[in-house]
């Protein structure tokens, strides 16, 4: 099992020809030249187990996280970019929309770790299937049939036990398959009741457990040219956050078509999707606050069709990937809050991605048609009445990519690409007064224009084996990106009246990152880096939250095997520098401390089929409060001790 994966993510390095997307998944084209995607895989998932994705997602180079004690969901920071769709976060491929309005990140994804089989993040760009937003994408893809049956076999299946001190308790997961001749059917079904945690200080944090039910089912059936996937996924969660007591019960389904006939032309795509998200509030934290029994429901459906082409042109190739992507959501709330009482929102895409490969050089042109409408309507307040909106807008975005295939092993590239973020129904819809008295309001703005940017990167990937010894590995990415950004939408406080305003002139992002693991086999080592600097607008903490990366974050990890490498131990350090953030009177100042994490981990191949696997998180039991973290101190000394058994 290489650990060098289950501690860091691995950077996503050229290979002859862009990977063929698997049916029922979104595939970010990890292989294409000059892609800066990561990917973290099932061992690593496995080993970093826990209630939450926060951790490992926040080692990965441009990425991170807003992180709270009491909400289960997770919101993908890129490179300074959170909330309102500005990273694109999916579930196997099926966008996740569902937004609210509050002191926390506008946006989250709720998934169950232990259902996990890989996380695909995608920095800058996207003009295939999961574009639509501003600075990139994160599916999280669910486990599926070959995940649960081993190739060969008849029948299968997956256990999954972990148990953490310091409140985090039991985890469960019992996964089943059969496959026989061309069909498949997998199932899975999870469990978890976590408590409170305790901090690094000693003090226990409240309403930072969660009572979680989850499961899926998978199905597949193929011909060798005909295929069909279908799935569903389904997640059922009560906790405590933005003082009420929660349930939010989300499904995700997929239904999805390949034909490939063996034809250099031909390899067609057709995916039918839906998500369905309820949220309710059951009670009040402290009292019987407004607003129990306030509901918000998001129910979305779209399709997408791609076809991914070859063809030859003397001493040329083309690699040619066309399709449409299609999304439509209808969100309805009910008793009170801050939130459209109804409105539609669709997002359509209309792409072609097409690589150019002669000699040593690849050059990428892409093109995306993006178009949204959002039709709605609500109340400004108690005294001023309703409103409606029906706005639209489009854009031609481009991306241009030159990598140049020096040697085997060493590609530096260089890109250049715009993209548009439409406004979201909370932005433009906005209303409503503030829970527990008029003491504040919430006005709409249906003039929202959209937000666009472009930007460029340069960078150099790394892909070298046998270099100090035999059979040991290099790969690394090490890339600067430069981003513009018009017409911003962020919150402004007007008097005790908030609204989502386009703020004038041009808002600039910057940084370096750098992913680079190294393994001969008995040792490894890796280092992940992030080094930022922007001028975002102050996005007002009271309607969302401060979306400021740290100045630097890095991330080192290294380790040993024995034993015929059926045991791996090994260390993490984790460091997060201090940086801005926004404050409720809309400045920016200085925020935090820096801080410093120390984890060690062991991991034994009992049989081939068993694995055991302990770790240690926060080992000095560190007193601290997270980057971007809206509620609560960050979690004291905790140990795990998990396994994972195929059979």
């Amino acid at each position: 099992m290489s650990v060098v994966l289950a501690a860091l993510s691995s950077a996503a390095m050229a290979q002859p020809a862009p990977a063929t997307p698997q049916l029922g998944t979104i595939e970010v084209q990890e292989n294409a030249p000059g892609q800066n995607v990561s990917t973290v895989d099932r061992n690593r998932l496995l080993n970093e187990q826990g209630p939450k994705l926060d951790d490992t997602l926040r080692s990965m180079a441009g990425v991170f996280t807003r992180q709270t004690a009491q909400q289960p969901g997770v919101a993908v920071n890129i490179r300074g970019f959170e909330g309102q769709g500005r990273v694109n976060m999916m579930i196997d491929g099926v966008r996740q929309s569902f937004r609210f309005t509050g002191h926390e990140a506008a946006g989250f994804t709720y998934i169950d770790p232990m259902l996990l089989a890989g996380i695909d993040i995608s920095r800058g760009e996207v003009t295939g299937l999961g574009g639509g937003g501003l600075a990139g994408s994160a599916n999280f893809r669910t486990l599926g049939v070959d995940d649960i049956v081993d190739p060969g076999k008849t029948v299968g299946g997956l256990a999954r036990l972990s148990w953490g001190s310091n409140g985090v308790g039991f985890q469960e997961m019992l996964a089943g398959g059969v496959r026989i001749d061309q069909f498949g059917i997998a199932g899975a079904i999870s469990r978890r009741n976590s408590d409170n945690y305790h901090d690094g200080y000693g003090n226990s944090v409240p309403h930072s457990g969660q009572d979680l039910i989850s499961g899926l089912i998978k199905g597949t059936w193929t011909n060798g040219i005909h295929s069909i996937n279908l799935g569903g996924v389904f997640y059922d969660n009560d906790f405590a956050a933005n003082s009420y007591y929660q349930t939010v019960n989300n499904k995700t389904f997929n239904l999805g078509y390949r034909y490939n006939p063996g034809s250099d032309l031909i390899d067609l795509h057709i995916n039918a999707r839906a998500n369905i998200l309820n949220m309710k509030y059951t009670a009040g934290i402290s009292g019987a606050p407004p607003y129990v029994g306030r509901t918000i429901q998001d129910n979305g459906v779209g399709f997408d069709i791609a076809n991914d082409s070859r063809f030859y042109l003397g001493s040329w190739t083309l690699l040619s990937s066309n399709g449409l992507e299609y999304f439509h959501d209808d969100v309805k709330a009910h008793n009170g809050g801050v939130n459209p009482g109804s409105g539609e929102a669709s997002t359509l895409g209309v792409f072609t991605n097409n690589t150019f490969r002669y000699g040593i050089v690849d050059f990428i042109a892409g093109l995306r048609f993006n178009r949204y409408t959002i039709d709605g309507k609500g109340v400004l307040s108690d005294s001023q009445g309703a409103y409606s909106v029906d706005q639209d807008d489009s854009s031609f975005d481009p991306k241009f990519t030159l990598a140049l295939n020096v040697t085997p092993w060493l590609q530096p590239y260089v890109s250049w690409g715009r993209s548009m973020r439409a406004p979201s129904l909370q932005e433009t819809m906005l209303g409503g007064d503030h829970p527990g008295g008029q003491t504040q309001g919430f006005i709409p703005n249906p003039f929202l224009k959209p937000e666009q940017s472009q930007g460029w990167e340069a960078g150099v990937n790394v892909n070298r084996a046998d270099l100090l010894m035999p059979h040991d590995s290099l790969t690394m990415r090490v890339n600067y990106f430069n981003k513009d950004v018009e017409d911003y939408i962020a919150a402004r406080a007007v008097g005790r009246v908030f609204q989502y305003q386009n703020i004038p002139g041009t808002t600039h992002v910057s940084g370096w990152e750098v992913e680079a693991n190294y393994d001969a086999g008995f040792a490894f080592g890796g280092v992940t880096f992030t080094q930022i600097d922007n001028d975002l607008p102050t996005q007002q903490p009271g309607v969302g939250a401060s979306q400021y990366l740290p100045d630097q974050v890095y991330s080192l990890n290294a380790g040993f095997r024995a034993f015929e490498r059926r045991l791996t131990m090994g260390g993490r350090f984790d460091h997060v520098s201090d940086g801005k953030a926004a404050t409720f009177a809309g400045d920016v100042a200085q925020s935090g401390k820096a801080y410093d994490l120390v984890g060690l981990y062991a991991t034994y191949k009992l049989t081939e089929n068993v694995d055991l696997n302990t770790r240690v998180t926060n080992l000095f039991d560190t007193a601290y409060t997270p980057f971007l973290s809206t509620i609560g101190t960050g979690q004291g000394r905790t140990f795990y001790v998990s396994t994972q058994v195929k059979f």
